[in-house]
């Protein structure tokens, strides 16, 4: 028996197609539902399917009124607030791909994206880092709203295998690639709703997440629309320790967040009683036993997680029909094609150690990396069938897979895969520092961080390394500490052995 799970394809997508046209497709019906809540601490913004729609496409239509085609690139550059998912959904609408970034990336880091990218279009928010010089016109957030007073768009509808949107990833090379999503995308991710979420009509999903977070994009809002479900998301600002009395207010059914969130809503104290809610979900980062059986006892739910990554989003889970047997990462959920491979890319015996690997026929994977055809290629068997995630596992007789970690030495940091190689190679430029090495360390039990190793002539102050870091790498890449060693471990061909720095880190000191 081998470690293969295919249980049929899923149903094809259908075409024409428009992504956005999936996510709104109960809007007429639902109406004057809520879609989506925006939580404060003392009231609350609605707004109706109804609203959305309208607001969508009228943004759609004052996308064309700009002269933008469909094709054109729009970079988002947008903080946490509702105009991210309405630039998002507008410019899909109209056939337009826009390219959602981190507010956090810093003047330096989105210049080199769009070096890459070269967007016809820039939507900012206020406070939010621009690439210098300016590739292309700009749209305010106040000129961005005045879109939608254009005539509405009709949805753009064709291939679903055309271009929909851009994302970044962090490549191993250290170099941010741009990974290339299709309209059949969204398609793809009825898949999670019973093998992960059982989402249904009458939910109230609420996302602790930052609109500008693509966990919160998916999970959050367009999964829930798409079924005519109600998302609810915290308003800018609110701490961790005020969402448990927000989720019991809403009348919340699933709670969607990462980790960190749920450890920090444990630590602010006694939880609400929550007698509406069904069960948690995680992803973005390992969820530690501890917190989930602390979760489990105050709230007498379970948290279902998922393991996915930016190119094919997620595709294996626990789910409450089948939850996650212990140490595992779930089970393929129904209609992927899953395999654990070995280096020749063959599919190795049940409970054997190989590469995790998604079918090319999955119509969630990415089609490619922008402007890197050699590096697609790479991430693919040699016979192009299977894409190769570069994470390691193992599969069991009832296709419960185990995680065995990562192939090289890629890091999370609160849910980002970040390379060490980028880390690394903005420190450098500290005149300080003569080398160093980024490595994904635990800094206390259930939580883990980035740390920087690095060699000198001295000891550099830990708050200027901070400071030097602040200026050229987003918050998540930044390490969490920093230590001068008198020498870094390398290997005979002279490269960094950064497992051998975690293996050897004896935590804070």
């Amino acid at each position: 028996m081998t470690a293969l799970f295919d249980k049929g394809p899923f149903a094809p997508c259908p075409t024409p197609f428009n992504l956005a046209a999936h996510v709104l497709r109960r809007a007429e019906a639902c109406g004057d539902t809520p879609a989506l809540i925006l939580a404060g601490p003392e009231r609350d913004t609605v707004w109706t399917f109804a609203q959305l729609q309208a607001r969508v496409l009228g943004i759609a239509g004052g996308l064309q009124a700009q002269g933008l085609r469909p094709g054109a690139r729009i970079l988002l550059r947008l903080g946490n607030t509702v105009e991210f998912p309405l630039a998002y959904l507008g410019a899909i609408a109209a056939g337009m791909v826009p390219v959602p970034t981190s507010a956090q990336l810093t003047t330096p880091e989105i210049t080199a994206i769009c070096a890459g990218l070269a967007p016809d279009l820039i939507i900012a928010g206020s406070g939010v880092a621009l690439p210098a010089p300016l590739p292309c016109p700009v749209l305010t957030e106040e000129a961005f709203h005045a879109l939608a007073d254009h005539p509405p768009a009709a949805f753009d509808m064709g291939d679903p295998n055309r271009a929909a949107y851009i994302i970044y990833t962090s490549g191993t090379a250290g170099v941010p690639r741009a990974v290339v999503h299709a309209h059949r995308a969204v398609w793809a991710r009825q898949m999670m709703v019973q093998g992960w979420y059982d989402l249904r009509p009458d939910d109230r999903v609420f996302h602790a997440g930052a609109f500008n977070w693509t966990y919160t994009l998916g999970t959050g809002l367009l999964d829930p629309w798409a079924m005519g479900a109600t998302a609810i998301i915290p308003e800018a600002g609110q701490a961790s320790a005020d969402l448990p009395a927000l989720l019991a207010r809403h009348g919340t059914t699933i709670f969607a967040a990462a980790p960190g969130v749920y450890r920090q809503m444990l630590a602010a104290g006694p939880l609400p009683e929550t007698p509406s809610l069904r069960h948690g979900l995680s992803a973005g980062e390992k969820l530690s036993p501890q917190i989930r059986q602390r979760w489990e006892a105050a709230t007498g739910t379970a948290i279902h997680e998922a393991f996915g990554m930016s190119e094919c989003s997620t595709f294996i889970s626990g789910a409450p029909t089948h939850p996650a047997p212990d140490g595992t990462l779930g089970y393929p959920q129904p209609g992927r094609r899953l395999a654990i491979l070995d280096a020749e890319g063959v599919p190795v015996a049940i409970d054997t150690p190989g590469t995790i690997a998604v079918h090319r026929s999955d119509p969630g994977l990415m089609l490619g990396y922008l402007g890197a055809e050699g590096d697609t290629r790479a991430r693919f068997t040699a016979d192009g069938a299977w894409f190769l995630t570069g994470d390691q596992g193992s599969m069991a007789a009832d296709h419960a897979i185990t995680y065995l970690g990562r192939a090289d030495d890629m890091m999370n940091a609160g849910g980002y895969r970040v390379s060490p190689i980028e880390v690394e190679t903005a420190l450098r430029a500290h005149p300080g520092l003569t080398e160093v090495a980024a490595v994904e360390v635990p800094l206390k039990p259930g939580v883990t961080g980035i740390a920087a190793f690095y060699t000198g002539l001295a000891e550099v102050p830990q708050d200027e390394l901070a400071a030097f870091a602040e200026t050229r790498l987003a918050r998540y890449k930044r390490p969490k500490l920093y230590r001068k060693l008198d020498a870094l471990p390398h290997g005979a061909n002279g490269k960094i052995l950064r497992r051998a720095l975690r293996d050897a880190y004896e935590g804070p000191q």
